[in-house]
């Protein structure tokens, strides 16, 4: 039962194979995202700091996503 569900009458290799494929292709679209995503999240955190006290401060109220990137880069260091 096992063996005709993983061969597929002949056609197992294909369909296996294909399935590897796209599983492997989705993982890597998904850490390179995930990896510029941080790289951004960084880049935008160090503009945050480079503010002044009051700015920040408007900045950070007003945005839900700054105050996110903000709070999640100070939990990192």
């Amino acid at each position: 039962m096992i063996s005709n569900l993983i061969s597929m009458n002949g056609y197992g290799i294909f369909v296996w194979s294909s399935f590897a494929i796209t599983f492997i292709v989705c993982a890597a679209f998904y850490f390179k995202t995930r990896k510029t995503l941080k790289k951004y999240e960084k880049e935008f955190a160090k503009e945050i700091e480079e503010l002044s006290i009051k700015q920040k401060k408007i900045v950070l109220e007003k945005s839900k996503v700054a105050s996110k990137v903000f709070s999640s880069y100070n939990k990192t260091l």
